[in-house]
């Protein structure tokens, strides 16, 4: 067993699989979820249990963007790169390595995918913002699809996770950019979506 980790998480099925395969190699494994003051959070919070929450507004510096306002948000047929929120994973993972330097945890955890198009969810980024941080990264999903995750997790109630970006009275919209993605991965997977959508398309 190895030596303590703090899982960043979101509501998301990555994240709910990412928790149970540290758990068979990391104790503790203490997930931290970060809140930014963005449109979705208090639906996605709800989804989630026994974490240590983190405060890092945001308002400041995206103010009219479409995840703050919660307008116009990122539809079904719209590409990956439209959801992609400038800066965050360096925001998130500076405020995770000083939680992580303040309680001599040694490594985060990201559950990013490996058709993640961003340039701050690559290896060298992972890499160079270890070594500059002196916390080490670990993405153990990089190389999977959602799909090949969801199959992974299927023994676990994926159907509580939490990944809309436009919810509906606190239930995923099925109409928006990560609910077709989402949607997209189960069909692809071969399991069957138990998640309550309040439309679909």
């Amino acid at each position: 067993m190895k030596r303590s980790v703090c899982a960043l998480v979101s509501g998301g099925l990555d994240s709910m699989v990412l928790l149970a395969e540290l758990a068979k190699r990391y104790r503790p494994v203490i997930p931290v979820y970060i809140r930014q003051g963005l449109s979705w959070e208090r639906d996605e919070l709800r989804h989630l249990r026994d974490v240590t929450v983190l405060e890092l507004p945001v308002g400041d510096l995206y103010r009219n963007h479409w995840s703050v306002t919660g307008r116009r948000v990122p539809g079904a047929k719209t590409r990956d790169e439209t959801v992609y929120l400038p800066g965050r994973n360096l925001m998130l993972f500076s405020r995770a390595a000083v939680f992580c330097e303040l309680h001599k945890i040694p490594v985060i955890a990201v559950g990013t995918l490996g058709h993640n198009p961003f340039p701050d969810a690559t290896p060298k980024f992972f890499r160079d913002f270890a070594r500059l941080s002196g916390v080490k990264v670990i993405a153990p999903f990089r190389r999977l699809t959602k799909a090949q995750v969801i199959r992974r997790g299927r023994h676990l109630p994926l159907d509580k996770s939490f990944s809309c970006i436009a919810p509906k009275r606190g239930r995923h919209c099925g109409r928006c950019n990560k609910c077709a993605e989402r949607q997209r991965a189960f069909r692809e997977a071969g399991v069957k979506d138990l998640t309550r959508y309040a439309t679909t398309h």
